[in-house]
């Protein structure tokens, strides 16, 4: 029997998970969706032959609804992520678990052991920082020594502060930087220079450093005002070579004395592959009754806890800032 899923949050990125579920991931049925704008989940609901509920609780408490994706504004998702606990459903949240480390960290103990919630850090499974990863773990280059992240988006949404662009945005670095070298990030700092006219109510760009327990300098640039296209940069170097990702282009054009490339609009379209391989290995979990290998809440509870100490470090003029165990 088809795995029975709920989307709560029909924007832009739940909207696309709805798709997915409905037409590429194999052994799942999306039978309802809510949003807080009635008119989008109608919209949603009736392109994919769903039903809608009128909030997020109604349905995580549907009888026929077996499992849930929350993708709804990150302070929303800690309770809807305790509503799913309290049914006992298994639960996909979009990152962040939750904005602070301390809600994680008390989503972590209502969990209780049950495995019951995952996070949606879809880089993990994105085939180039897979491919990246496997070259670090091979270790024929030696060890990793610095490593260099970076990720432009076109605009940031409207609103938002220098905090949020940490919790909301760089939180994919934050994960994605221990899992590629294997080590936990133990300290922080927060810096930034000149902020794009563009920035509106936020630092943009943010520079962070990050340094791993097995004493890895990492760099991190944030831009979410940077104009010219979606980029996700990503460059380890090791004792005998270095090892980046590619721009994922399928053509390249060559016109009025130029060559160049096509940068995707946003994040969709750059982790299309990424977000349909997490869905099915997630749906593939629950047909089998096993354990993932997407995030848990102890990742997305890491996650915040570095993010914790770059804010903190942020209202301490930068100074380096010890993550929290």
């Amino acid at each position: 029997m088809a795995v029975r899923v709920g989307v709560v949050g029909v924007g832009v990125m739940g909207a696309d998970h709805a798709r997915k579920i409905a037409t590429v991931v194999s052994g799942a049925e999306l039978v309802a969706v809510s949003d807080f704008d009635a008119t989008v989940a109608d919209c949603v609901a009736a392109e994919l032959g769903a039903r809608v509920h009128a909030d997020g609780v109604a349905l995580i408490e549907d009888d026929d609804v077996d499992a849930v994706i929350i993708a709804t504004r990150d302070d929303t998702h800690a309770g809807l992520v305790r509503a799913a606990l309290r049914v006992g459903k298994p639960v996909m949240c979009e990152k962040p678990l939750a904005p602070t480390a301390a809600e994680s960290a008390a989503l972590v103990q209502e969990q209780a052991g049950a495995e019951l919630i995952t996070v949606g850090f879809m880089r993990r499974f994105d085939p180039s920082y897979v491919a990246l990863r496997e070259r670090v773990v091979r270790g024929e280059l030696g060890a990793p020594l610095v490593a260099h992240c970076i990720s432009r988006t076109v605009s940031a949404y409207p609103g938002g502060d220098s905090a949020s662009s940490i919790t909301n945005s760089a939180i994919h670095e934050l994960d994605i930087v221990p899992w590629l070298l294997d080590s936990p990030i133990i300290e922080v700092s927060y810096q930034h220079g000149r902020s794009s006219a563009n920035a509106g109510t936020r630092q943009d760009p943010q520079i962070y450093l990050l340094r791993t327990a097995s004493d890895v300098l990492v760099t991190v640039e944030l831009f979410l005002n940077a104009r010219y296209g979606y980029d996700t940069r990503c460059e380890i170097v090791m004792e005998t070579g270095a090892v980046a990702l590619t721009l994922p282009a399928h053509v390249v054009t060559d016109a009025e004395r130029h060559r160049g490339v096509d940068y995707p609009a946003d994040w969709i379209l750059r982790y299309s592959d990424a977000y349909r391989i997490e869905l099915q290995e997630w749906v593939d979990s629950l047909n089998q009754r096993r354990s993932s290998t997407l995030a848990g809440a102890a990742d997305g509870l890491r996650a915040a806890q570095v993010a914790d100490a770059l804010v903190a470090s942020m209202h301490s003029n930068g100074a380096w800032t010890a993550v929290a165990d």
